[in-house]
């Protein structure tokens, strides 16, 4: 009898462990279904093209974070405003989920449906707040958006929470985009975002970018912003395309150690098109 109680009692062993792999690998299945579809969203929300305007070049990078279970929201856009300057925003949604990803296709395309009412980025930016506390979500964003006047090469920009940008020109100067920033888009009624003013000059070149590409466990954001301020001076001096200094900023972000999310949209300028 001991020993039919034994063989009884491991068959209820094995029929419990069938069980409770099933259900992991169920578990499973369902995650890996929601980390795809979140990918998916993300790609399907980032813009398919820039756009182009004479003599100025836009390059971007994006990696998307896929370890293990974790998808963030990063994005960037650049579109063309009907007052025919361009329009660049660069961004990051709390989270590492489908939700996140859903919520920062509703940041980027409010951003874009605003802009069509005031293209001011201040502004701008404080009816974007507006508009996602009215939704009633817990989830915040943080974000640049700036404007770039194609005749004059003026950028105009303002930053709810985000890192500062980074610019470089031709003769060897190089540094961080001064100015402070308002808090985080979702958080705040009635916040306003103060604006700065750069311009671009002949081989200059403007990066906006993440905290994903410059922190993380192994790097502080100001060595990180320090390392992007060195690899756009030495673009801009040796004449490199847009796209090349998007890939090697991009690929310097395999240094800080994130499980993040990583964007940069990098522009380019050649200078005015003289005639002789």
């Amino acid at each position: 009898m001991p020993r039919k109680r034994r063989t009884d009692d491991g068959d209820e062993l094995l029929t419990r462990l069938g069980s409770l792999t099933a259900q992991a690998r169920e578990h499973a299945e369902l995650q890996r279904s929601r980390v795809e579809l979140a990918i998916a969203l993300q790609r399907d929300m980032l813009p398919a093209e820039m756009p182009a305007a004479p003599r100025y070049h836009l390059a971007v990078r994006y990696a998307p974070a896929c370890h293990g279970l974790n998808v963030g929201g990063d994005w960037y856009d650049a579109f063309t405003m009907p007052d025919g300057r361009i329009g660049l925003s660069i961004g990051d949604v709390q989270g590492h989920n489908i939700e996140a990803a859903a919520f920062m296709g509703q940041v980027r395309v409010g951003l874009r449906a605003l802009a069509s009412v005031t293209s001011e980025p201040g502004e701008l930016l404080t009816r974007t707040n507006d508009l996602l506390l009215s939704l009633g979500t817990e989830l915040f964003a943080t974000c640049t958006f700036m404007r770039l006047d194609p005749s004059t090469g003026v950028l105009e920009g303002a930053r709810a929470g985000h890192v500062p940008c980074v610019w470089a020109t031709a003769d060897g100067r190089s540094g961080i985009v001064d100015g402070t920033g308002g808090p985080p888009l979702g958080i705040q009624p009635g916040t306003t975002y103060p604006v700065t003013r750069h311009r671009l000059t002949t081989g200059g070149m403007f990066v906006l970018l993440t905290d994903g590409v410059v922190e993380g466990p192994l790097l502080e954001v100001d060595e990180g912003l320090d390392q992007v301020v060195r690899l756009a001076g030495v673009a801009a001096v040796a004449g490199m395309t847009a796209d090349s200094l998007a890939a090697a900023v991009i690929k310097g972000a395999d240094r800080v150690g994130h499980e993040d999310d990583a964007a940069v949209l990098v522009l380019g300028y050649d200078g005015p098109d003289v005639q002789p």
